[in-house]
């Protein structure tokens, strides 16, 4: 069975997780030049997002990403990249409570910014890379 050019890639999975680490610190960043005070509710506390919470979210999201997607092409046959794309679908939307979470109109909108940009990132990403 050969593997057609457009799900083959020249990067390994391990790397998508630093990549998503990546994009969102450039989120997070752009948010912080726009002067947005990126800051969740989390019941009545109000809690800070550094760019490090960011980074480390998003390579904690990325690996965990790698190991399902390696766990799916494993168990499913047939049908894979469909069961791949509707499982991130899933986390994408249940990670938007936190995301819809802040506290301001400008950190809502970072915050989903960066959910969308890094849940791409993964999806996209690890749909198309080698395993190694």
């Amino acid at each position: 069975m050969t593997e057609s050019s457009a799900t083959s890639s020249s990067w390994p999975a391990w790397a998508v997780p630093f990549a998503a680490a990546a994009v969102a610190v450039v989120v997070w960043l752009v948010g912080a030049a726009s002067d947005v005070n990126l800051e969740a509710r989390l019941g009545t506390d109000v809690q800070a997002v550094s760019v490090v919470a960011a980074a480390v979210a998003a390579l904690a999201a990325g690996f965990a990403g790698w190991g399902a997607r390696a766990l799916i092409a494993r168990v499913v046959r047939r049908g894979d990249e469909v069961v791949w794309f509707v499982l991130c679908g899933a986390v994408l939307l249940a990670s938007m409570v936190g995301a819809l979470a802040g506290t301001t109109p400008g950190a809502v909108s970072t915050l989903v910014s960066m959910h969308v940009a890094v849940g791409a990132v993964i999806a996209l990403g690890l749909r198309a890379a080698r395993n190694s």
